[in-house]
């Protein structure tokens, strides 16, 4: 389906002396909503879907969808049950963004809030400000009653201990196995572990917003803040385009400003998943230390992006192969990311 021009236009037309007034700007309409998301928001994108069905608008619908994971304990990389930083405190980040108003609301190294992504809604439309950290971000989700709740579940907990013994043979934790083999191939599995969901909503008259929440880092530094709540890194939506966002490692996203980076290149002419790939490859290319890479010179991370356009197009690529979900009217279903090496992540 073509795309109805956004701009009004003049029609004139003197009858009588009178000037027909100005027509409206016309608006996109898509068969269907789109919502798309990572690999872990699969239930997050068919709630997104069926809100916008609903007239809800798409940031609306989008923080309706990732709550659904952050309330989900079993899912340790966003909400309760988040894998905490170094010193066993879960901190969670989420940013928003609305295409209608241009607005963003965000939140980072918040602790005992669950919903992070809806405090983050809060800052957008109760303050003229987009980001709030720590004590400051706690406190105004109290005054916006939020219960705070304990958000290190005791799988968590289990997990942090078991990195704690782990991670070093110079400090005074040890492990059962005293750091040897099977010890390091743990400590290997989660030296980039990452876990955040990104979702972008397109309504089904064009209109936009988007959505990123997270736990983090695992086992980061306390105060360690990724691309998630960065309005242009890890979230971005512009109404006149679409929506970027990214998860993975979030202080490769935030380097290259890669979701606004992602709506640029799509309102350039590029499509989603084009889009995508060159934020991998700009990724690729200012990734500079040889610690981040591994011995065939490949980074050693994985990073994905997401993107949407106002057509209801959307993509999405990683650095190696893997999925990511999205819902339209044919329901909701995993799809395979374009990926810039084409094969698993290295284990």
């Amino acid at each position: 389906m073509s795309e109805v021009s956004r701009r009004g236009f003049l029609s004139s037309a003197v009858a009588g002396g009178l000037v027909a007034p100005i027509a409206a700007p016309a608006l996109l309409r898509l068969r269907s909503p789109v919502a798309i998301s990572s690999f872990n928001g699969l239930k997050a994108v068919e709630i997104a879907w069926q809100r916008m069905t609903e007239g809800w608008r798409p940031v609306d619908a989008a923080v309706a969808g990732v709550s659904v994971v952050e309330d989900d304990p079993e899912d340790d990389g966003v909400g309760i049950g988040g894998l905490p930083n170094e010193d066993g405190v879960v901190e969670l980040d989420a940013s928003v963004m609305d295409g209608p108003s241009g607005l963003a609301g965000a939140v980072a190294s918040l602790q005992n809030i669950q919903n992070p992504a809806q405090v983050a809604l809060k800052v957008m439309r109760h303050t003229d400000h987009v980001l709030l950290v720590g004590e400051g971000a706690l406190r105004f989700a109290r005054a916006h009653g939020f219960p705070e709740v304990n958000l290190l579940t005791e799988a968590a907990r289990k997990k942090w201990l078991e990195w704690r013994e782990k991670r070093s043979a110079i400090d005074d934790w040890i492990s059962p196995d005293e750091n040897g083999e099977h010890g390091k191939a743990w400590f290997d599995k989660y030296k980039h572990k990452t876990g955040t969901i990104h979702l972008g909503a397109v309504a089904a008259n064009g209109d936009v917003g988007s959505c990123t929440t997270t736990s983090g880092l695992a086992f980061k530094l306390a105060g360690r803040v990724g691309d998630s709540p960065v309005i242009g890194c890890g979230n971005y939506c512009d109404n006149d385009v679409g929506t970027g966002g990214g998860t993975g490692r979030g202080e490769a996203s935030i380097l290259i400003n890669s979701a606004s980076f992602l709506v640029q290149q799509m309102g350039l002419g590029k499509p989603p998943t084009d889009a995508c790939l060159a934020a991998v490859q700009r990724v690729d290319r200012l990734t500079k230390i040889k610690r981040l890479r591994d011995d065939k010179g490949r980074l050693n991370f994985q990073i994905q992006f997401y993107a949407t356009n106002k057509k209801g197009e959307f993509g999405s690529a990683s650095t190696y192969a893997d999925q990511f979900a999205v819902c339209d009217d044919k329901g909701p279903r995993r799809v395979d990311m374009a990926s810039l090496y084409g094969e698993p992540p290295p284990k």
